[in-house]
Order: C-alpha cells, then sequence, then structure tokens
C-alpha cells in the first residue's frame, strides 16, 4: 500500500481515465470502470484502442477492469474522468458527469473522496455534482465525505507531456482533504503537483488553458483569411515574424478534439448565466468554427480554376481524425469541411489509416474506404491531417491520387513541400 492508505477508483477509462488508472496500477490495484462493455472486455485482453498506453505498459498494471458499479465499494478515492462535451447548441452537456456522480454516490461511504478530473466551468463540481453525491448516497458533503478536483491535461498523442510528466494541479473542499489529493497525486506524478486555493480556482485554470490556445490560434485563422486574400502565404509570413524572439508560435488550422474547440462554450456559458457576454472568446470561437467551410470554398474555387466542373467532381479527403497521429474522431472539424463539399454535389471519398470506419459512420454517418485501393481517381486532394502515414510519404503518392496526376491539392495545415511539386499540379495551402 502507498503511504497515502488511499484504495483508487478510476470511473471513465478514455483518453484521461486510462492513462491516470495505468499509473496508479502499477503500484496498487486501481478499480477501472466503465459503462462500455466492450471498451471493458478489450482492456482484459490488453487491446487499447486509443493507442495512449501501451500493450506491454497495459500488461504491468494491476487494474480490476470492470462494468459492475458495485467494484467501487472496494475503493475510497474515486476519480472521476468522464467527457465533458457541448450539446448542438454549444451549450455544456454534464450528463456524463451527472451520471457518472449518480453511480459513485450509490457506492459511496463514509470517509470517502472524490475527485473530478472532467473539464466544466468553475462552480459545476460544487454547484452541479456535489448535489447528486448527497442524494445517492444519503451521506452530507463536508461530514460524511470530501470532494476534490484535480483538471485532466492529457494531450492526446502526445508521448512526451504525459499524466506524470505534467504538473497536476489539485484543489480540495477543506485543508484536510487538499492534502490528502496532494498526496495521492504525488505518489504518480513525477512532475509534482500545485495546489490551488479552491475547486473553482481549479476549474477556472483548467478551462482557460484551452480557451487562451483557441484565441491564439483563431488569431492566426484570421490572418491566414486575411493573407488569402492579399496573395500571401501564411506560413511564409509566419516564417519571418518568427525570426523574432518574443513571436508566439501558433499556426491557422482546424480546431476540434474534445479540449480546445470546446471548453471555451463551457467558460461562455457560465459568463451567460451571470448577466455577462464575452466577446473576444465567442468571437474567437465563431472564426475557428468557420474554418472548414472556409476550406471547402477555397477547394471549389481551385477546382474552377483548374476547368473542373465543380457537380460531379470527385475529391480526396485524407485524414478524418481531430487531429494528426492520433484515432480520436471527437468533435473533429473534418466533417465541416466534408459536409461543405457535398453540398456543391462533389462526390467526397475519405481515407484515415489511423481512425475506425465503424465509428465514423456510427457518429458522423459517412462513409471511410479501408485502403488506397479503394479510392477513385480524384480531381483534388485534401491533406487535411497530416498523419505520419501520409508525411511518410512523397509527393508520388499525392499525385497518384489524381486522375492523371493531376488536378488540385489542398494543403490544409502546409505541411507539403512546395519545393518538390510535380507539375501539372496546382496547390492551396491555409
Amino acid at each position: 500500500m502507498n503511504a497515502h492508505g488511499r484504495k483508487i477508483s478510476v470511473i471513465g477509462l478514455g483518453y484521461v481515465g486510462l492513462p491516470v488508472a495505468v499509473e496508479f496500477g502499477k503500484s496498487q490495484q486501481v478499480i477501472g470502470f466503465d459503462i462500455n462493455a466492450v471498451r471493458i472486455n478489450e482492456l482484459r485482453q490488453g487491446i487499447e484502442r486509443t493507442h495512449e498506453v501501451a500493450a506491454a505498459e497495459l500488461a504491468t498494471t494491476d487494474i480490476l477492469f470492470t462494468c459492475d458499479a458495485n467494484d467501487l465499494k472496494k475503493a475510497d478515492f474515486h476519480i472521476i474522468a468522464v467527457p465533458t462535451p457541448v450539446n448542438q447548441a454549444k451549450q455544456p452537456d454534464l450528463s456524463p458527469m451527472l451520471s457518472a456522480s449518480k453511480t459513485v454516490g450509490q457506492q459511496l461511504k463514509k470517509g470517502d473522496i472524490v475527485v473530478y478530473e472532467s473539464t466544466v466551468y468553475p462552480g459545476a463540481t460544487e454547484e452541479d455534482c456535489i448535489p447528486v453525491l448527497e442524494r445517492e448516497s444519503g451521506l452530507r458533503w463536508g461530514t460524511d465525505f470530501a470532494v476534490g478536483y484535480s483538471p485532466e491535461r492529457i494531450n492526446p498523442g502526445d508521448k512526451v507531456h504525459t499524466f506524470k510528466t505534467i504538473t497536476k494541479v489539485v484543489a480540495g473542499d477543506s485543508p484536510a482533504t487538499l492534502a490528502i489529493v496532494a498526496a495521492v497525486y504525488e505518489s504518480v506524478v513525477t512532475a509534482g503537483v500545485h495546489k490551488a486555493t479552491t475547486i473553482k480556482v481549479a476549474e477556472a485554470a483548467k478551462v482557460i488553458e484551452n480557451t487562451q490556445r483557441d484565441l491564439n490560434i483563431s488569431l492566426m485563422n484570421e490572418l491566414a483569411l486575411i493573407f488569402n486574400k492579399m496573395g500571401i502565404d501564411t506560413k511564409d509570413v509566419l516564417a519571418a515574424a518568427a525570426s523574432k524572439w518574443n513571436f508566439l508560435p501558433f499556426e491557422p488550422g482546424l480546431v476540434g478534439g474534445h479540449c480546445i474547440g470546446v471548453d471555451p462554450y463551457y467558460l461562455t456559458y457560465k459568463a451567460a448565466t451571470l448577466g455577462y457576454t464575452p466577446q473576444v472568446i465567442l468571437s474567437g470561437r465563431s472564426i475557428n468554427d468557420s474554418m472548414g467551410g472556409f476550406i471547402a470554398s477555397q477547394t471549389v474555387k481551385e477546382l474552377i480554376k483548374s476547368g473542373r466542373c465543380v457537380k460531379g467532381s470527385i475529391v480526396t479527403v485524407l485524414g478524418f481524425t481531430f487531429k494528426e497521429n492520433v484515432p480520436d474522431i471527437r468533435n473533429t472539424r473534418a466533417i465541416d469541411i466534408i459536409r461543405e463539399l457535398q453540398d456543391y454535389g462533389i462526390e467526397v471519398q475519405i481515407f484515415d489509416p489511423m481512425a475506425d470506419a465503424h465509428e465514423i459512420m456510427e457518429e458522423y454517418g459517412v462513409a471511410v474506404v479501408a485502403d488506397e485501393s479503394g479510392l477513385k481517381p480524384a480531381h483534388a486532394v485534401l491533406l487535411v491531417v497530416p498523419h505520419q502515414y501520409f508525411m511518410a510519404k512523397d509527393w508520388a503518392y499525392i499525385s497518384g491520387l489524381l486522375a492523371g496526376q493531376t488536378g488540385v491539392v489542398i494543403d490544409v495545415k502546409a505541411k507539403l513541400d512546395r519545393a518538390a511539386i510535380p507539375p501539372n499540379i496546382s496547390l492551396w495551402r491555409l
């Protein structure tokens, strides 16, 4: 048993929860709970679809993978790491978090501590979740059980900045709770912890981390829109500006995923309930959410310039996940490009070696070809997500996807080598 003396459960074994469970599971048994029976069965067999944890590392841990909520009674320190998405109206959807609170609350015992890692607006833990814990358990917060908050900082696909190498922000409902929460996380997080003064401060710190990145990227996207009208290459401009020591290295692009494209809406929603309408944050969100449509319209313009009839053209989209080298399709903005192109009457075919075709069909209702052999010769190729799979290849691969090795190439993140572009190909990049 560790020095902190706590028995740990992790609720939600996705991109955030599994790495947490694995680190704690290297030194003690952890109760790993998830409502997805398929996920649990795969983990029991050592299959890890998110690629966040290597099979060899998973095999070295002592984790009881379970769908049975009764197993949570074996723990007294519960870490809730479930998604916090937004709905179609861009409003916070706390249903996964409240459902997890209900599940944990029904198994809660006196002396237990519940720690939330999900990203929320300031106040959600105390105002929304704790009442559920009290109602379901029949226990009193602050008397019978305690609550903490430690926002996740998992960056999918990043093997350098991991759960244990990133400073962990921790907070508790009392100094005593904070001391325990800090001790538990310090036992596995080698980078150490930062003790926030309150739970609300920790919640706010997390939500502004991604809001700041979102706004910086939105500035780059707006610059790309302006420079496109000027006929200036944005990447060239940024390369020149980056020669100054304090220029921040942000680039334009699609902003999706479960964090940057979602978290700012939690803050703006809470602000609105308090009578304040954020202007800068929502303006940045509007720009970033519009980029898929802009890229699609530029593709259409390039097709017209090349002499193609837009309706009936075939366009190949390379990459569907929200970022390169991960299978995560949550909130991917590639779908915005695809749907806009389809609205023009264009036949869109998609290939992504990282993504699960069944998952994409289930979530977005679009088909993905299994491999390149299923792709028809295209009139335009869009490199939307520059997976290493694509970048390891050369221009011959890209041009080979075009009908007659002639046509339009849209390089969304400006990753292709301009100096090596073959003849008869028109290149546009964001």
